[in-house]
């Protein structure tokens, strides 16, 4: 039997860590004193959470697009 894997809409990262940890990134690279080498891992780490955000975001949207899709129009 394969192992179980976890649907890519459900992110390791809770949201609220994911964003909290990629405004650090974002101030690092802001302020600069990293080397290129620094600078590049910092991108590459901010690229991946901001990715883990928008997973979060889409799977919301979802979530609420179909919670809607079950409540009677209201007129």
């Amino acid at each position: 039997m394969p192992p179980k894997t976890k649907p890519e809409t459900q992110p390791d990262v809770p949201y609220e860590e994911a964003r909290d940890e990629l405004v650090d990134v974002v101030r690092r690279l802001e302020t600069g004193g990293t080397t290129l080498e620094e600078s590049l891992a910092l991108w590459e780490r901010g690229e991946e959470l901001a990715a883990v955000c928008q997973r979060w975001l889409d799977g919301a949207r979802a979530r609420l697009a179909a919670a809607q899709q079950g409540e009677p129009d209201e007129e």
